[in-house]
């Protein structure tokens, strides 16, 4: 393993930030010393990264993402080959995937299918939550082995009746699991059941097109599922985190929550921050490009996600990147908006969007940190491993030119999907080189890492409640 000394850049982590230059030894960060102190000038190095007018920070976690979902008769486009590349490219060097229960089977066997089909292609680190689709007895007990080997947290919905939907009593049972064995409950909220009855009556009065996807997901009921995920919770003495929340309503029911101290967590996403129902409703079919569940909001409800990241009741901001091709994939819902596949792409975007919004003024430099590295990293049992960057972490690295303009294209994106969902945005900032545990994976602007480089990494408990 080489020894590398990044020198001369503004370290930022969700603490504290300054000038510092940083020892890398056998994939570790050994030590931080400010510039032309005797400590730093006394390093000696194989490879020596110049920082200088640049920020270092952690590598990204990222922690929603479906590489390889099956869904709606189709998959989503990226692997996990392709999809921890882009995730590299994007300053991200760590994601947390979801890895699915099929009804009627254990959730072994969906854990055991995510292993082999990540196994040897990944580019970056990587772990898994389980998406626990059908409740029963055996599959709770299974639950207490996966804390025990690193996966733990637990993924259920309320929406997608017949698909992956739990009834309110599968929740509760699921819940009172999680609260015995550590485990942390992930809910996407959304009354699944009324949705269903608005998508048929839309249908029937030939409402088709890509924008009634989100008239039909109402806010309200996302609000409603919200309240209730957060009662079972209660009742059941668990923790509880709201996944991709999108509306205002339900951003009132997390604070009023967290206002009465229960352990209660959310996760929004760029496309809620960055985009809104106008363009759902973009001309002709271009609005399927931004069908996904929760939908896309109008744009008044961003004002409260902004604030909301601000004040603490959302900690997290994660991508749920789940790509689908507008040709042959998007397309199947031509006619019929309830069929088009669900799911943004988005995983190489995130640390610049976010980067952007320090630049507009909605984020701190630390704060934005603290949401799409520590953050994610404490809620999900990888902190200070990855996260942060001080001696001991592994050495996940980004350095970050905060004065490179770029504008985001799919002509120049390394996701694999056919469109980008913010083609044309112009944004300030970009990712020059990353290290992932001291290797270098993008070095200047050019992909030098491989697959099979990054590992499967067994997760603590939620750290937030320790």
């Amino acid at each position: 393993m080489t020894r590398t000394v990044i020198r001369g850049g503004l370290v930022i982590t969700a603490a504290e930030e300054g000038r510092m230059d940083v020892l890398v030894e056998d994939g570790k960060v050994a030590a931080l010393a400010t510039p032309d102190s005797a400590l730093a000038e006394g390093w000696t190095a194989d490879r020596t990264i110049d920082a200088t007018g640049m920020y270092v920070i952690p590598g990204g976690v990222d922690a929603h993402t479906h590489f390889d979902l099956p869904f709606g008769g189709t998959a989503s486009s990226d692997t996990f080959e392709t999809g921890t590349r882009a995730a590299a490219w994007g300053g991200t060097t760590t994601v947390v995937d979801f890895a699915v229960q099929s009804r009627g089977r254990s959730l072994r066997e969906g854990l055991d299918t995510w292993h082999a089909k990540s196994q040897g292609t990944c580019a970056i680190d990587y772990a898994f939550h389980m998406i626990v689709s059908d409740v029963n007895e055996h599959t709770l007990k299974e639950m207490d082995g996966l804390v025990e080997e690193g996966v733990t947290s637990f993924k259920l919905f309320m929406a997608y009746p017949g698909v992956f939907y739990s009834d309110d009593g599968q929740i509760l049972r699921a819940m009172q699991r999680a609260s015995g064995n550590g485990g942390l409950i992930m809910m996407h909220a959304e009354n699944g059941i009324a949705i269903d009855v608005l998508i048929e009556q839309a249908l029937a009065r030939g409402e088709s097109d890509p924008r009634h996807h989100g008239e039909v997901r109402k806010a309200l009921l996302e609000a409603e599922a919200t309240h209730r995920a957060i009662q079972l919770a209660r009742v059941a003495g668990s923790p509880l985190y709201v996944v991709h929340v999108s509306a205002e309503e339900a951003v009132a029911e997390l604070a009023r929550a967290r206002g009465m101290d229960l352990p209660v967590f959310g996760e929004t996403c760029p496309q809620y921050l960055f985009l809104s129902t106008d363009n759902l409703a973009e001309p002709g079919f271009e609005g399927a490009k931004y069908v996904c569940s929760t939908p896309l909001r109008p744009r008044e409800h961003q004002a409260a996600l902004w604030r909301g990241l601000r004040t603490d009741d959302l900690q997290v901001v994660s991508t749920d990147h789940c790509p689908f091709c507008f040709s042959g994939q998007k397309e199947l819902g031509r006619g019929d908006f309830s069929k088009i596949p669900n799911g943004l792409p988005g995983v190489e975007n995130r640390m610049d969007l976010l980067h952007q919004a320090v630049v507009d003024g909605h984020l701190s430099r630390r704060r934005w940190i603290e949401i799409a590295c520590a953050a994610p990293a404490r809620m999900f049992g990888l902190y200070p491993r990855k996260g942060t960057i001080a001696p001991g972490a592994d050495a996940d690295i980004v350095i970050y030119d905060p004065n490179a303009r770029q504008t985001l294209s799919a002509e120049t994106h390394h996701m694999n999907v056919d469109y980008s969902a913010y083609e044309g945005k112009t944004v300030t900032g970009r990712v020059g080189t990353v290290l992932s545990r001291g290797e270098l994976v993008i070095e200047r602007r050019e992909f030098v890492g491989r697959a099979g480089h990054g590992r499967f990494t067994p997760r603590a408990t939620c750290q937030y409640l320790n």
